[in-house]
């Protein structure tokens, strides 16, 4: 492998320095000037020729100036359906993204650059390499996927250079862990390649941490497979596991056969259009045309998280309407209700902040819920403080307190439990000092 490496980089220096720029231009077929050694070229034509069985599933070699490496290109209409939405829903969602970064404006849809990578492992780190990469973009009447794969190292320079050209077409990067882990991992391997670090610099749109905002309690996991299934209406059918990608890839480089590797070509075209349906699906919540284009949530967490989410993100209509549908549900967790009355006495709302504790402790019930003491303190705070309703105040600091203590009974309390039993003696402790005051100041008065 070495050797061949060796060869492919004698043949790419010379090739640079006979053909144009490296960030400039591309072609289909490109001749490789001739070279003293005329052994070597015959060598690396051999390694250029495609085994037939890639032929199968639409992939062909992509000759650039940099050298070759293989290419699966496909086209969708723009009315083609993936799960819920079409992909064309698009052109309209995607002025909605415009509140990830309100400085730049509002995005076209041709601006976004869809970007889901396969790997050899995990991680940023030098021995990571990417053997695929998959992009997806809109294009006139049609939304592109375009597949890279090596089949040796020495055509990765080829790959990630061709990228490279391609990426200033976008000024968008849409990614689901994209910040974390694709986008790191280019720009490393491109250092890897001595390419240098890429000028371009993306309006970044990773969609795993609105996910996580929004679902990390109603779903069991905010993996992009579950979420397409459980939210965009997405079924896979015979779809290979990423986890699983490595393997097979590393399978096709000991046998040369690459028919495993159709699942993960198919795996990573799913990811790309389901990564362009979850934008979409950002896109129309971020316009606050929830009830008008995509299904509502019907859970109330999801309610107050959704609109939790879309207040951080500078919207003001929708939330309201979600946090009146949460206080409907007869079903909501406590732990919904304490999120949205925290949201509630941070604005000020004091009156439905107390609904939402008081109805926090009767859906808790009798039991030793976390949550329901958490409401007990909150109410108590609020009457000691606010109102001064000192008898309420301790009537509430004394349900906290017992909900601990029984809570601590059920086995060896942990050092928070006894640090919160210890913090609500005091407050009542405090409070009932206060009551002893205030009714002795009456009786003087009297």
């Amino acid at each position: 492998m070495s050797g061949l490496r060796d060869r492919m980089n004698r043949l790419r220096g010379v090739s640079a320095e006979a053909g144009p720029s490296a960030s400039d231009s591309h072609t289909e077929e490109t001749t490789v000037p001739q070279q003293p050694d005329d052994k070597i070229i015959e060598e690396a034509a051999d390694e250029e020729t495609l085994h037939p069985g890639f032929e199968a599933f639409g992939v062909r070699i992509c000759r650039t100036e940099w050298g070759p490496y293989l290419v699966r290109r496909l086209e969708y209409p723009l009315n083609h359906r993936h799960g819920t939405h079409a992909l064309g829903e698009l052109v309209e969602a995607a002025p909605g993204l415009a509140a990830f970064h309100e400085e730049a404006g509002c995005p076209s849809p041709q601006s976004i650059l869809y970007l889901d990578l396969e790997t050899t492992g995990l991680g940023v780190g030098t021995g990571n390499v990417p053997f695929m990469i998959g992009i997806g973009y809109m294009n006139g009447e049609s939304f592109v996927i375009e597949q890279s794969l090596i089949r040796h190292p020495a055509e990765e320079y080829a790959m990630m250079m061709d990228l490279k050209r391609k990426l200033r077409n976008f000024s968008y990067l849409a990614t689901y862990n994209g910040k974390t882990f694709d986008w790191p991992l280019v720009l490393n391997r491109m250092i890897m390649n001595a390419i240098g670090s890429s000028p371009w610099t993306p309006l970044h749109l990773d969609f795993l941490h609105p996910s996580r905002s929004i679902w990390r309690n109603t779903l069991t996991s905010c993996k992009l497979s579950h979420i397409e299934e459980e939210r965009l209406g997405i079924e896979r059918e015979d779809d290979v596991p990423g986890s699983l990608a490595p393997q097979l890839y590393f399978q096709f480089l000991a046998d040369g056969n690459p028919e495993p590797l159709e699942g993960v070509f198919r795996h990573n075209e799913i990811d790309l259009m389901s990564l362009a349906c979850l934008s979409i699906r950002f896109g129309f919540l971020l316009q606050e045309r929830i009830f008008e284009r995509i299904p509502f949530p019907e859970e109330a967490e999801e309610l107050v998280r959704t609109g939790l989410w879309l207040g951080r993100m500078g919207r003001s209509g929708l939330p309201e309407e979600l946090f009146r549908l949460a206080t409907l549900s007869v079903t909501a967790a406590p732990s919904s209700l304490l999120k949205l009355a925290a949201a509630d006495k941070k604005a000020g709302n004091w009156d439905r902040a107390v609904l939402l504790w008081q109805k926090a402790i009767v859906q808790a019930g009798e039991q030793c819920h976390e949550d329901a003491s958490e409401a007990c303190v909150e109410l108590a705070m609020y009457y000691e403080h606010r109102t001064k309703q000192l008898d309420l105040a301790l009537t509430f600091a004394q349900q906290a307190l017992e909900r601990c203590q029984l809570a601590g009974m059920e086995g060896k309390p942990s050092a928070k439990q006894i640090a919160e039993l210890e913090a609500l003696q005091n407050r009542s402790a405090r409070i009932r000092r206060k009551l002893d005051q205030e009714r002795s100041r009456k009786k003087d008065e009297a």
